[in-house]
């Protein structure tokens, strides 16, 4: 099977729009002001060669590449490339599963998966104008994995049979699925590499991660992994907005205001899903960066705005009003669908 990504993709799409940023280091994030709060959502291959890397605060990009173009993130805008992209990968008439806005598996069976990589990429950049990188894999995790090796513009293949030789030595946290957090855990019983995880006794594992956590990072760690590609559409469970305050809020009353206008927000984006809310969160987050969440089941499904900014608010009351606030969000869980959720 394929895993295919594209290639800086934020910032392609934006160097799509603006022929004039060929060749120069773009960060796109926030409002495009690298001094107000917000951070980086992607940044072009050059200004990564200046340390600039997703999730970073734009002002610490901008110290690092002070020339940088900084531009405001456009959602729509990555959504209609996005689904000129998914539509380019299904024209190959096989299984595709989106995996976000720049990258989704393909269930394909080839006996040349290379020739058929290049054409996946060469189909997509003819379409869409974007260059993606396609990892081949005997299953969805080593592809996942092996588009890393194929960046940028290129493609690799990550099989159980060079699994250990590319992979053995690298840190635990190289692979999908681990991050800095368990590695970190996995550190702690002397399990630094791949293949080290690999060659843990499962039960060990089992004992110090849990039942179910600890066989499932050895069976990553020896890139096992049986899901099948699966092209049913992604359909969201909830939706949310947050916003970063560009000054820290000390009045209350402005984060219960906040809070209103978000959930009016958030209450637009489920009427388009035509699902009513059944379920409030509240993510708070207090300066320096300590973040507070909390939520609350509704004693019935609604699209009433006084409903739901009433609970919001409730929310908003268990939490530490002695405290400035840096960052507040509000997601609602919606109702299922007719049927339920896909499996």
């Amino acid at each position: 099977m394929l895993h295919v990504d594209l290639d800086q993709f934020i910032a392609a799409v934006e160097v799509l729009r603006r022929p004039e940023l060929v060749g120069l280091p773009v960060v796109v994030g926030g409002r495009g002001d690298p001094t107000e709060r917000s951070v980086v959502a992607t940044a072009s291959y050059e200004a990564r060669e200046y340390g600039v890397r997703s999730g970073m605060p734009m002002r610490t990009a901008l110290k690092r590449c002070p020339d940088a173009v900084f531009l405001p993130s456009d959602a729509p805008a990555y959504d209609a490339a996005s689904a000129e992209v998914m539509d380019a990968l299904r024209s190959f008439d096989v299984p595709v599963q989106v995996l976000g806005w720049d990258e989704a598996f393909m269930g394909v069976e080839t006996d040349d998966p290379e020739s058929y990589a290049a054409e996946v990429r060469g189909r997509v950049l003819e379409r869409t104008r974007l260059h993606c990188s396609v990892g081949i894999g005997d299953n969805k995790l080593r592809a996942k994995i092996a588009t890393e090796f194929g960046k940028p513009r290129g493609s690799y293949r990550l099989t159980e049979e060079n699994w250990f030789a590319v992979m053995g030595d690298r840190p635990t946290d190289a692979l999908w699925g681990i991050g800095r957090k368990t590695a970190t855990k996995l550190a702690g019983l002397g399990i630094h590499t791949v293949h080290q995880l690999a060659a843990t006794d499962a039960q060990l594992l089992a004992d110090r991660l849990g039942p179910t956590m600890g066989p499932w990072y050895r069976r990553l760690g020896r890139g096992a992994d049986t899901s099948t590609v699966d092209a049913t559409p992604y359909v969201p469970r909830g939706h949310g907005r947050e916003t970063t305050f560009q000054t820290d809020l000390t009045d209350w009353s402005d984060v219960a205001a906040a809070a209103r206008t978000l959930t009016g927000a958030v209450l637009e984006d489920i009427r388009k899903e035509g699902r009513p809310a059944v379920r409030v969160g509240l993510k708070v987050r207090y300066v320096p960066f300590e973040t507070r969440t909390r939520s609350l089941t509704l004693p019935g499904a609604t699209m009433d705005r006084a409903e739901l900014e009433a609970a919001a608010l409730e929310l908003l009351d268990r939490l530490d009003h002695s405290r400035k606030v840096r960052l507040l969000g509000v997601r609602l869980e919606m109702a299922p669908p007719e049927g339920g959720y896909p499996d």
